[in-house]
C-alpha cells in the first residue's frame, strides 16, 4: 500500500486525504490544529449567530469517518528533492511515496496590522472580533471600518467577499439591536473597484447595497499603515475607526518561500494544470499542491475559493490513482475556474456567479441567508460522511 503525506487540514487537505483513503492508499494528514475550520460560515460567529464550536469538526470525527491517519503539528522544513519533511515536533517524515501540499497561504505584511483583526485570519480571531464589537455595542456608538487589499504580485491571492459579508451582518445586528443610526460603517480597500473580479452587473449591485446601508466606501488608496484609532493612506489622510477588521491579501507560506519547490514570484506553489510540480526536466514528480498554497493560473479575475481548493483535491486524487494504474486520463482545474459564493448579509444573500462566459448577481431577500445556512450543515455533514456529497458542491 503506497503512503501519501497530506500537510493541511482545510479543504484542500480534509478533501484529498478522505478520497485517497477510498482509494486504497495509507495516508496521514498534518495539521497545525485538530480541527477543520468552515470559513464561509464563520463570519456568524462575530455576531453571535454562530458559536465558534458551530464551525468547527474535529479531526479525530473526520479520521474516525474516512480511516485516515492525523499528526496535530507544524511543518518547519520542506525538500522535495530529498523526499524530507520536518515537523516541529522533531518527527521526520520520508517514506512517503506521495507528498500534497495544502497549507494554505500566509498573510501580506502590513505596517500596524496588529491594530487589526481578520475574519480570514487565525480561527480564534472571529472570537476576537465578537469582543470588540460587543464592546461598541455596550457603548452604544462607534466607527467600524473593514476592508480587505490586495498582492500585486498575485491578483488571485485576493479574498475580498468574507469583509462584505461580516458589514452586511454587523449592519443588520446593530439594525435588530435599534442602534444602527449610532454607528458609522466604513468599507475600504487599495483598489478603485473592490469586488470588480464579480463582474460588472455585481459591482454596481454592491453599491446599490451600500447607499441603502448607508455604508461608506473609501476606495483607491493605498494602505500605509493602521493605527490603534484607524487607516492611514498614502496622501496622508485618515479614516477614523474604533475598530478595524481588515482581510490581508494572501502571500506565498512562508515554509514554502524557504523550500526547494518551484516557486511563483508571490512564492506559491508552481505546478501543472493537474496540479502536479514539475520536475526541472518537465516530467512529473510526486508532489502535488492545491488549494491557497498552490499558484492559481488562468483568467485575470481568477480567485482562490473553497470550492476550487476542493476541485484540486479530487483531481489530485484521481490522478495520482491513474499513475499508480499506468493511465494518463488526468484531470485539471482550470476548465473548472469560476467564481461562486452565496454572499450572505444576515437578512438575506445574493448569489454570485463568474465563469469565462458569464457573470451575474442574483439577490435573494431573506431565503438566501438559510441557504447559505443550509450550505453550512451540508459541508459539516458531507464531510464527515453522514450525508452523500452533491456533484459540484
Amino acid at each position: 500500500m503506497k503512503k501519501v503525506l497530506v500537510l493541511g487540514g482545510g479543504f484542500a487537505g480534509v478533501d484529498v486525504a478522505s478520497h485517497l483513503q477510498k482509494m486504497n492508499y495509507d495516508v496521514t494528514l498534518v495539521s497545525d490544529r485538530d480541527y477543520f475550520y468552515i470559513y464561509p460560515t464563520s463570519i456568524w460567529v462575530p455576531t453571535r449567530e454562530s458559536e465558534f464550536e458551530d464551525v468547527c469538526v474535529s479531526l479525530k470525527s473526520l479520521k474516525d469517518a474516512h480511516g485516515f491517519n492525523v499528526l496535530i503539528d507544524s511543518v518547519t522544513k520542506i525538500s522535495y528533492k530529498e523526499n524530507r519533511v520536518e515537523l516541529k515536533s522533531g518527527v521526520v517524515i520520508d517514506d512517503y511515496d506521495y507528498l500534497i501540499l495544502a497549507m494554505g497561504a500566509s498573510k501580506m505584511k502590513h505596517k500596524g496590522i496588529e491594530n487589526t483583526l481578520s475574519i480570514c485570519g487565525a480561527p480564534e480571531q472571529s472570537l476576537e472580533i465578537r469582543e470588540a464589537l460587543d464592546k461598541l455595542v455596550e457603548k452604544g456608538s462607534g466607527k467600524i471600518a473593514m476592508g480587505f487589499g490586495g498582492n500585486p504580485k498575485d491578483t488571485s491571492a485576493v479574498r475580498g467577499g468574507p469583509g462584505f459579508e461580516l458589514l452586511f451582518n454587523v449592519h443588520n445586528m446593530l439594525k435588530k439591536k435599534g442602534i444602527r443610526d449610532k454607528f458609522e460603517l466604513t468599507f475600504f480597500a487599495p483598489m478603485a473597484e473592490p469586488g470588480k473580479r464579480m463582474g460588472p452587473q455585481a459591482l454596481k449591485m454592491m453599491d446599490m447595497f451600500f447607499s441603502k446601508l448607508n455604508i461608506n466606501k473609501h476606495f483607491g488608496k493605498k494602505i500605509t499603515e493602521f493605527a490603534e484609532d484607524g487607516i492611514i493612506f498614502e496622501d496622508g489622510s485618515k479614516l477614523e475607526s474604533d475598530f478595524t477588521m481588515f482581510i490581508p491579501a494572501g502571500d506565498g507560506h512562508a515554509v514554502i518561500k524557504e523550500s526547494d519547490l518551484p516557486q511563483s514570484e508571490a512564492g506559491f506553489v508552481k505546478t501543472d494544470d493537474y496540479s502536479c510540480v514539475l520536475n526541472e526536466d518537465g516530467s512529473m514528480s510526486n508532489v502535488y499542491a492545491i488549494g491557497d498554497v498552490a499558484s492559481l493560473e488562468g483568467y485575470e479575475w481568477r480567485a482562490k475559493q473553497g470550492h476550487i481548493a476542493e476541485v484540486m483535491a479530487k483531481n489530485a486524487a484521481h490522478n495520482i490513482e491513474q499513475r499508480d494504474n499506468g493511465g494518463s486520463d488526468f484531470k485539471g482545474y482550470n476548465e473548472h475556474l469560476n467564481i461562486l459564493c452565496v454572499m450572505d448579509s444576515g437578512d438575506g444573500a445574493a448569489f454570485v456567479f463568474r465563469d469565462e462566459k458569464r457573470a451575474f448577481m442574483l439577490p435573494m431577500p431573506l431565503v438566501g441567508h438559510w441557504m447559505k445556512k443550509a450550505w453550512g450543515w451540508y459541508c459539516r455533514n458531507s464531510k464527515l460522511g453522514k450525508i452523500p456529497r452533491i456533484p459540484g458542491m
